[in-house]
């Protein structure tokens, strides 16, 4: 599903982000991207989105190389991946209901569309009861889960979340972990990146550690080892 073939980021004068980075992802795959802070896993994943150009080497999206797409391309390729940060970036005016309409109408739904379809993304994310809610009427949690609807509004086939619970408590970071394999159950990929060693090694599914822009480590079932 993604593919990167000797890809490399350098930041000038001769910041290294990623050294000659080389990994398939595969359709429904959950995987971890592991390492510390400054190890890379951001600007990867901003290579994977077309935020960023790689200084060297080919990136795909299900057999279409990326690169080299036109600008007036990028939209249909960001409406396959879902994004979903630690901030939430949530609309402070607009209630739940409405930041997951909202993208979905930027994304071009009908109104019918929206009405049909901003209640089950609310029903998946558990948010069902609260779709009237401001996020200053939500705690950290929920406001994650709004964030992750508002990521599914589109039906993406991949769903990155960057570090989604770097600002959770414990007991929310575990529902949100939750979801994301809930969600991943349903069939779509998902890529989370974090440094947090317990989600890591409790998950048990592929993990790709970086270190230094690297990819040091690449295991099926594997464990945060630095």
């Amino acid at each position: 599903m993604i593919t990167f073939k000797d890809v490399s980021k350098i930041y000038l004068p001769d910041h290294i982000a990623l050294n000659n980075i080389n990994l398939t992802i595969q359709p429904k795959e959950f995987v971890s991207l592991a390492g510390p802070s400054g190890a890379g896993k951001s600007t990867l994943l901003r290579l994977a989105i077309r935020e960023e150009q790689p200084s060297k080497g080919q990136i795909f999206l299900e057999e279409q190389e990326i690169n080299h797409l036109a600008a007036k391309d990028l939209p249909q390729l960001r409406r396959k991946i879902g994004i979903v940060f630690q901030d939430f970036k949530l609309l402070s005016n607009k209630t739940a209901y409405e930041n997951i309409a909202f993208a979905m109408e930027v994304g071009g739904r009908t109104n019918q569309e929206i009405e049909e379809d901003v209640p089950r993304v609310l029903r998946l994310v558990g948010l069902h009861d609260r779709d009237e809610h401001f996020p200053d009427q939500l705690s950290g949690g929920e406001k994650q889960r709004v964030a992750i609807g508002r990521a599914l509004a589109h039906r993406p086939t991949i769903l990155i979340a960057d570090e989604p619970t770097g600002n959770l408590d414990l007991i929310n970071t575990w529902d949100i972990i939750r979801l994301l394999l809930k969600i991943n159950e349903l069939g779509t990929t998902v890529i989370l990146a974090t440094h947090d060693r317990e989600i890591v090694n409790t998950l048990d599914r592929r993990v790709i550690t970086l270190e230094k822009g690297r990819v040091i480590r690449d295991e099926e079932k594997g464990r945060y080892i630095l």
